[in-house]
C-alpha cells in the first residue's frame, strides 16, 4: 500500500503496530508521540518512516506533523490516530483537573490532529482519517485496578461523536472518517490489571484471549486503504466478541 500516513501514539502498542505494518507494506510513515526515546528506538529500524516527538493536544504539534509528511514524503493520504491518555480513577476519586486533562488529550487532541490532516487533504479532495475509541464505551466501565474510569470512557464516547460529525462535514471533500473500537489489547495500558482481572476478562470473550496490537492495526489499516473506499462514519468493533456480554 503506497500511501503517506501519520500515525499517532506510534511509540508503543497499537500505534507502533500500525507504523510497523505500514512501513513493511511500502507506505511512508510519520509517527507522532510524546515518548521521544521509545519513538527513536522503534523508528530506527523502519523504512521510509520518521519519528516526531509531539503532543496531539497542542495545535502546533499537529500542524507540524502534517508539515513533516508533506516536506519529507510529498503529501498526506491518511491518519491513524492512536495517541491517548488513560485514567483509572473512579467517579468519586476523579479530580476535575484530571478529568479535563483526559478530555484535552483524547477529545481535543483527536479533533486537532484530524483537523490538521483534513486541511491538507481538502486540497487534493481525498484522504482517510481513522480515530480510536474503545469497547469500554459499550460497557460503561467504572474504573479501578487499571480499568478505564469515567474520564477515559467519556472521552472515548466523545470520539465517536466527533468521528461522525467530521465524516459528514468532510465527505463532500472526498475525505473519509472512521474509527476503530478495540477490545482489551495486550499493550502497556493493561499492565496494571491484576491476574484475577485478566482471567475474568478473558472468560468474557468468546475467543478467550486479548487482542494482539497487530490485530487492531490490521483493522485501522484496512479503513485507510482503498478497499474501504465507500466506508465513512463507521465504528469498527474489534473486540473478540466481548460485546456479547457475559
Amino acid at each position: 500500500m503506497n500511501k503517506t500516513v501519520i500515525v499517532t501514539g506510534a511509540a508503543s502498542g497499537i500505534g507502533y503496530a500500525c507504523a510497523k505494518l505500514l512501513s513493511q507494506r511500502g507506505s511512508k510513515v510519520v509517527g507522532l508521540d510524546v515518548q521521544r526515546k521509545k519513538l527513536e528506538k522503534h523508528f530506527r529500524n523502519l523504512d521510509n518512516a520518521i519519528g516526531l516527538c509531539g503532543d496531539v493536544s497542542l495545535d502546533l504539534d499537529c500542524i507540524n506533523a502534517v508539515k513533516s509528511a508533506v516536506e519529507n514524503f510529498g503529501g498526506l493520504d491518511g491518519l491513524i490516530h492512536c495517541g491517548a491518555a488513560h485514567s483509572s480513577a473512579r467517579w468519586d476519586e476523579l479530580d476535575p483537573n484530571d478529568m479535563n486533562r483526559i478530555l484535552e488529550i483524547n477529545v481535543t487532541g483527536s479533533f486537532l490532529i484530524a483537523r490538521a490532516c483534513a486541511n491538507h487533504m481538502k486540497k487534493n479532495k481525498s484522504g482517510s482519517i481513522v480515530l480510536t475509541t474503545s469497547a469500554s464505551v459499550l460497557f460503561g466501565v467504572t474504573g479501578g485496578n487499571g480499568q478505564g474510569g469515567p474520564a477515559y470512557v467519556s472521552s472515548k464516547g466523545a470520539v465517536i461523536g466527533l468521528m461522525r460529525s467530521m465524516a459528514r462535514a468532510l465527505g463532500p471533500d472526498g475525505i473519509r472518517v472512521n474509527a476503530v473500537s478495540p477490545g482489551i489489547t495486550d499493550t502497556p495500558m493493561v499492565a496494571s490489571y491484576t491476574k484475577e482481572q485478566k482471567t475474568a476478562m478473558r472468560e468474557r470473550f468468546p475467543l478467550r484471549r486479548f487482542a494482539k496490537p497487530k490485530e487492531i492495526a490490521e483493522g485501522a489499516i484496512f479503513l485507510i486503504s482503498d478497499k474501504a473506499s465507500f466506508m465513512t462514519g463507521e465504528n469498527m468493533h474489534i473486540n473478540g466478541g466481548s460485546n456479547f456480554g457475559g
